[in-house]
């Protein structure tokens, strides 16, 4: 433990781990054994980090200098074995994880990512640099996201699917190159949504995919009829994607 570390109470921190100068550590964390804890790295309260993993690691970009940048992670989540994540690539930059995550084994977050809330990114995915996930995805193993993907809300990625342009939200998606599949109708109702609110999400995903519409009428359509807080955000997320989405 450098002395430059700041731990605050209640934090439990096995044997053989590592925590550098400028790391604060939030109460009610566990490190388990050999976590190892880089420098400009903050964690929030209540996360719990499974044995081997490495946070805030120098980013995995050949332009890094070696400036200060930063990992900061939210409230109570779960880093399970062998994970890895970086800080940011650019001086002041972020990586940025939010609360109540649960990150499985044997994967990496890369630099300038943002991960939001609640979501699941499962065994051995690998999360390229400026990546950006919504709250409650699902990203499955073995999955792969290129650099700047976007990946909406309550989408569910299936496992070894390569994830090569944005993926709006709500719905579900595979195929070695990402393809829409449907409603993410499990996630959906786990969520709490009523089959009401399914039905509306159908025929959105009906209008944006199957209605041969180009995409902005698509959009323009969805807008006019069924106006809902999830259709506007699908919309929104579709219409700020620089990468273009996905089809089925």
């Amino acid at each position: 433990m450098d002395p430059g570390a700041h731990i605050a109470p209640g934090v439990a921190i096995g044997e053989f781990c590592v925590v550098e100068q400028d790391v604060v550590i939030g109460a009610g964390c566990v490190l388990e054994p050999y976590v190892y804890v880089k420098r400009w790295t903050t964690l929030g309260e209540q996360n719990h980090i499974s044995a081997g993993t490495v946070l805030g690691t120098d980013p995995l970009d050949k332009s890094f200098t070696g400036e200060r940048s930063y990992l900061h992670i939210g409230n109570r989540n779960i880093i399970r074995e062998h994970f890895t994540i970086s800080r940011g690539t650019r001086p002041e930059s972020v990586t940025q994880i939010g609360d109540d995550n649960y990150i499985m084994t044997s994967g990496h977050i890369a630099h300038d990512c943002r991960i939001g809330n609640q979501t699941v990114i499962c065994s051995c995915a690998l999360v390229a640099g400026y990546v950006e996930v919504e709250d409650q995805a699902f990203i499955s193993g073995g999955v792969v996201v290129h650099q700047y993907s976007k990946i909406g809300r309550l989408a569910m990625i299936g496992g070894n699917t390569r994830v090569n342009s944005d993926v709006p939200p709500f719905f579900l998606y595979s195929g070695f190159n990402v393809e829409a599949k449907g409603l993410n109708v499990v996630g959906l109702k786990r969520a709490g949504y009523k089959a009401s609110d399914l039905a509306v999400l159908k025929t959105a995903y009906q209008i944006l995919f199957r209605s041969g519409l180009k995409l902005e009428e698509a959009l323009a359509r969805i807008e006019t009829e069924i106006p809902t807080p999830e259709t506007l955000h699908l919309v929104h997320f579709i219409r700020r994607s620089e990468r273009g989405i996905c089809r089925e």
